[in-house]
């Protein structure tokens, strides 16, 4: 008897070394962001929407240990791509996300694509990586640049502007708002300006308005950019006679406090409104603010759902995270209740969602927020353009 117990004992501490019975490795998530300077609001958001999904999972994202390794990338490509390589090679990441900007995002996936780390992008993906460059490792659960900027053109043809003056800044994102606005607008661009990125001084733009006259202008700046533009713009008088659309993130929680009541009436359109009738948006809304005592954004709701979306792709994955077919498919086809109320991937794993018509205004108790024009989408199942230039939706 005493040597059958022995044996049950030995039995026993011999099944616990195995690797099977091991816990699970952590799944190793980087976030990258430029999180210091003039330009960290946008990755400050995604950070915290993203650590409040980690809060509502209990700290671990689908049920598995979760290690999350934090990188500044000052908005610069060459620092993001250091960034990257000393969280591939001392953190051993399985995912990174986070990069705000288009430049970082294009100098880290490359080598991300070659390393085999999945890339699950928390902001506006470029072109590229929804049409030739797509990549089996490469996830944009968000939108695609020029995404809000076409409904921001299909809303202006319905509104029935006949003449519209765009301005963007002149860099890769800036120009494919522009290009996207354009595609969906119907009616005649009177005029064009391209500014310098963090451009704070309009006065030259605002004399070409002046002098083209438009019904409207779409404008396709952000942060301190967008901030400055409007008050000029109105401090010039020109609100007066001109309306102003634009893209989501240019009126959005982060710049309402200071653009004041130069914000009030401007349409814009976004994928994600705070007054989006579904429970986890209304939780998601609420559990920010008491979390980070201020309004959620939309970069934050962003970060947010990256969260959810890996919560339930690491759970579907039934522990085989570190496989990356099994992870890889779990994320394609990941089930979890969207802050968006609707969302999906196309076959060139970029977003399939609605956007929404919203219009500045100020809330029973006195807030700027934004809020829904009509519940029918602007733009419904919007996809990206370039799906048919991806090799993967060809599989």
């Amino acid at each position: 008897m005493l040597q059958a117990k022995r044996w049950i004992a030995f039995m026993a501490i011999a099944l616990s070394c195995t690797p099977g019975a091991q816990a699970a490795d952590p799944i190793r998530i980087g976030f990258i962001g430029s999180l210091t300077g003039p330009l960290s609001t946008l990755s400050t958001d995604m950070k915290d929407g993203f650590n409040l999904a980690l809060k509502h999972k209990g700290g671990k994202l689908g049920g598995a240990d979760t290690v999350v390794a934090y990188g500044d990338d000052q908005a610069n490509p060459d620092t993001g791509k250091q960034v990257y390589e000393r969280m591939a090679k001392s953190e051993n990441v399985d995912i990174i996300t986070g990069m705000a900007f288009t430049n970082v995002m294009l100098a880290v996936a490359p080598t991300a694509f070659k390393d085999k780390i999945f890339f699950v992008n928390s902001n506006a993906g470029p072109k590229e990586l929804a049409g030739a460059s797509c990549n089996y490792y490469y996830f944009n659960p968000t939108w695609h640049t020029s995404a809000l900027s076409e409904a921001a053109g299909r809303f202006a043809t319905q509104k029935g502007y006949k003449r519209i003056f765009v301005i963007a800044p002149n860099y890769q994102a800036g120009r494919e708002h522009a290009e996207g606005f354009e595609k969906e607008y119907k009616g005649e661009i009177i005029g064009r300006a391209r500014n310098k990125v963090g451009q704070l001084d309009f006065s030259v733009e605002i004399g070409q308005i002046r002098a083209a006259q438009p019904d409207a202008v779409f404008f396709a700046l952000w942060g301190p950019m967008a901030i400055n533009f409007v008050k000029q713009f109105n401090q010039a008088g020109l609100n007066k006679k001109i309306d102003l659309v634009t893209a989501g993130f240019a009126v959005d929680a982060d710049t309402l406090p200071a653009l004041g009541d130069a914000a009030v009436g401007i349409y814009n359109t976004s994928q994600w409104s705070p007054d989006l009738p579904n429970a986890v948006n209304r939780k998601f809304v609420e559990d920010f603010e008491k979390e980070f005592k201020r309004p959620a954004s939309s970069y934050a709701s962003q970060g947010y759902e990256v969260g959810l979306l890996l919560d339930a792709a690491i759970r579907d994955s039934k522990g085989k995270y570190k496989d990356d077919k099994v992870l890889h498919d779990a994320i394609m086809s990941a089930k979890f209740e969207s802050v968006r109320s609707y969302f999906k991937f196309s076959s060139n794993q970029n977003a399939t969602q609605h956007i929404y018509l919203r219009q500045v205004v100020r809330n029973e108790k006195g807030q700027l927020t934004n809020k829904t024009v009509s519940s029918t989408p602007v733009y419904a199942d919007q996809s990206d353009p370039y799906v048919g230039e991806c090799k993967l939706a060809a599989k």
